[in-house]
């Protein structure tokens, strides 16, 4: 690890809070699709914070979701559930994005919104846990 990852691995988790900010101000408005657009950016944020501590932090959707599977999953430093949510959670946010035919309805925003808090208060903790990440 060089000097550079914690702050790599701070912008990472600042930009998944933002997303899940927007996120809420989305559903209080009724933008459903755009909620669960930025739940999504969330996760995909805090899975890139967590590959960015072993300097695999990458820019592409699948490769972010391949790659925090590969070593943070099936290695179990992370829960399996994870991987679920990831794995909705990018389904939903796909297909409000491009089936325009298929609208998502507020339900889905509220729990795919709730799954990526939950996401980024799971990988929040372990980030603390990590001996490099200041704890506070």
């Amino acid at each position: 690890m060089n000097e550079d990852t914690p702050h790599e691995v701070a912008l990472y988790m600042a930009a998944a809070h933002e997303s899940l900010q927007a996120a809420r101000l989305a559903l209080a408005n009724n933008f459903y699709t755009a909620a669960i657009n930025r739940a999504y950016y969330a996760i995909f944020y805090a899975a890139n914070a967590v590959l960015a501590t072993q300097k695999l932090a990458r820019g592409k959707h699948s490769g972010v979701l391949a790659a925090f599977r590969q070593y943070f999953i099936k290695t179990e430093k992370l829960p399996l559930e994870l991987s679920e949510i990831y794995g909705r959670v990018m389904e939903d946010r796909q297909e409000g994005d491009y089936d325009l035919l298929s609208p998502l309805s507020k339900e889905d925003a509220t729990f795919d919104l709730e799954q990526a808090e939950h996401f980024v208060e799971v990988i929040q903790d372990w980030l603390r846990e990590q001996p490099w990440q200041p704890h506070k």
